[in-house]
Order: C-alpha cells, then structure tokens, then sequence
C-alpha cells in the first residue's frame, strides 16, 4: 500500500495535462479521447452491466494463476465482491470505450477477461471489432460469457486458457498446433568413407580415391510462431508480474502494426510491474509511451520520434 502512495504522488508530481505536450499525434489523443467530455450513451451500457454484476450475490471458486489478490483471502468469493474490488472502475471503463473507438481497432486482443468489465468496453467501443478474451479461470469466464450474451455483445470470443499456453511462451516442443516449436539441436556427420572409381576396361587409367573428412554440421533450433493474426489493440490485465508481463510483450511483438495500441493495467502495482514498465519503454520498437498510473499505453509508430508521457486523465 505504502509503495502505491509513494508511486502515485510520484507521478501527480511529474505528470502534465494536454498543455505540456509537444507531440500533435499524442496532443489530438489527450484532447479528443482522453478528455472527450461528451456523454456517450454506450456509458449506460457499461453501468447497467457493472450494476447487474453488484447485484450478483452468488459465490463462485476462483482459479487465480496471477500474482494473486491483495484483497481476497480466499478462492472462493461473491461475484458482487470481484466486481467492487478486482474489476475495472467506471472511469476506467469509459475511458477504454473511447480509446478504442477513437482507434476503431478491427483485432483486439485482452488478456484477462475477469468478469467481463473491461471486454464489455472494449466490444461497445467498435462493434465491428473481433475481440479475443483469454481467462484462465473457467468460472469468472462463465459469468462473464453469460453476461456478454444478456447486453448483446456478440463480437467476442472466449477462450479458458493459462495466458502462457496461448500466447507459446513455454510450449513443450511436442504440441505444435497453436504454439512455437523448435527444430531441438542436432549434430549430423558424414563419416569417414573412401570409395574409388572402378578400372576402366578399355583406357588405361589409375584407380582414383576420394577420401572424405568427417564434417560436423551444426543446426540451431529455430523458433516457428504459428499464430497467424495482428491485433490492433491489446489490453493487458493479466498476470501482473514482472516476468510474465515481459514474457506476454516479447511474445507478442510480432503481431504489431505500425498503428498498434498496447494498453498495460496496474503498471505501479509493486516495483516489478514498475520495472517491467521501464524496460518496455527502453525497447527499440516501442516509440511512445503514456502513463496515466493505472496504465501504460504504448505506441509502436516508426514514424514518431522516441518520446515518453505522464498525463493525468
């Protein structure tokens, strides 16, 4: 807790509204999205949904392959009670809903469905969107689909999985649908051999021998990604360590586009998460970061100078 207060009066201190910003790509966003102050009717929506959610007494268990709960003490909790305290805020969820319509991103990607709350923004905000959802827990993802199909929502699909396994981060070399395999290390040789080529019977030539040296031919294991898509947009909400937050960008750097929008949750949770965040930010193909302490949004555009922002929102 300590630490977060810390970290937050850190980034009040450090942190500029869209006056301090010199970028015009990144000014245009913090203007027109970040602080659109317009009342979009989708925002009942996401309300109405959240409050079906509170209303919601029944209890259910709760697989958790994260970095675990500062809040529960058990695995078996009210869906009332995850939706008060994991799920994302109101504010939070207006705010996605219109950075993704501001983007219209087409292939979205969330890692961490939960109970659907932030899924529920990022569907109202391009209806037109295929949205992924990973869950590892099959129960949250249960109450989520259910909710999904009652507000009409039918531009996502589910998948219960452990993010790792999806995204092929430690695939065993045995399963190759929908993973990285590798050709292991191997060593071939052609052995010693001689061999000669057979007298001739009508010319008078010497028998010749070749004599062949052993040679040793090294093949390094080469890495084959089989997921064949680009995601427009990815919202990370999952495991929030240091290294599976690492683990999930570098995995994920190859579905990139020029127009990319990835968007970190809880980026000052612990010191890993703010050190993960530092090390994303130092990486060549990452051109513009923002933080707005609950996120880290990240731009991959070649064409923008390397450049890092802390906006209040």
């Amino acid at each position: 807790m300590w630490f977060q207060i810390k970290s937050y009066l850190n980034f009040l201190w450090n942190s500029k509204n869209q006056h301090g910003v010199h970028s015009p790509f990144v000014f245009l966003l913090v203007t027109q999205c970040f602080y659109d102050k317009k009342k979009y009717p989708q925002y009942k929506l996401l309300k109405d949904y959240r409050n079906a959610l509170l209303r919601n007494k029944n209890t259910i268990e709760v697989s958790d392959f994260g970095a675990g709960s500062r809040v529960f003490k058990s695995n078996t909790r009210a869906i009332n009670q995850i939706a008060k305290n994991a799920g994302i805020s109101q504010k939070r969820a207006e705010l996605l809903f219109r950075i993704t319509q501001y983007f219209q991103a087409e292939s979205i990607l969330e890692i961490g469905t939960s109970l659907g709350l932030a899924t529920s923004a990022l569907s109202l905000g391009n209806p037109k969107a295929n949205i992924t959802s990973l869950e590892g827990c099959p129960n949250t993802m249960a109450v989520a689909q259910s909710q999904v199909a009652s507000f009409q929502l039918n531009n996502i699909r589910f998948i219960n999985t452990k993010f790792e396994d999806y995204l092929s981060i430690e695939i065993p070399n045995s399963q190759i649908p929908n993973s990285k395999t590798q050709i292991p290390n191997s060593k071939f040789q052609i052995p010693n051999s001689k061999f000669q080529i057979p007298k001739p019977t009508t010319n008078n030539l010497k028998p010749t021998t070749y004599n062949l040296e052993p040679r040793t031919y090294n093949l390094k294991p080469t890495t084959y990604n089989l997921q064949p898509t680009t995601y427009n947009l990815i919202y990370f909400d999952g495991n929030h360590s240091q290294k599976a937050t690492l683990d999930y960008f570098e995995s994920l750097l190859s579905t990139i586009t020029n127009n990319s929008v990835w968007i970190f949750d809880d980026i000052h949770w612990s010191a890993d998460m703010e050190e993960a965040w530092k090390i994303i930010k130092q990486h060549p193909k990452v051109k513009v970061t923002i933080d707005t302490f609950q996120w880290g949004i990240v731009f991959f555009r070649s064409e923008q100078a390397k450049e890092h922002f802390t906006i209040r929102v």
